[in-house]
């Protein structure tokens, strides 16, 4: 079973890699783009068979390391 978690800045939370992004963007040519958030993505390969079970491992797995939860926020797909 594999997880895939999305982890993103709390809105509200400065962003500068996204605002670079962003003006390299315009600077490319770019220039509908008014606003961008840059973020990470995990893959995680798990040997549980459970789905809720697995999602529940991940969770805490994210809120123990994978996440800082105080500026981040994170959502987790099982596949």
């Amino acid at each position: 079973m594999k997880a895939r978690v999305t982890i993103m800045l709390k809105d509200g939370v400065l962003d500068p890699q996204g605002e670079a992004i962003r003006h390299a963007l315009g600077g490319l040519g770019h220039k509908g783009v008014s606003g961008v958030r840059q973020g990470k993505l995990i893959e995680l390969d798990l040997d549980a068979t459970d789905a809720d079970a697995a999602r529940a491992e991940v969770a805490k797995m994210c809120e123990g390391l994978l996440a800082n939860t105080v500026i981040e926020k994170y959502s987790i797909e099982i596949v």
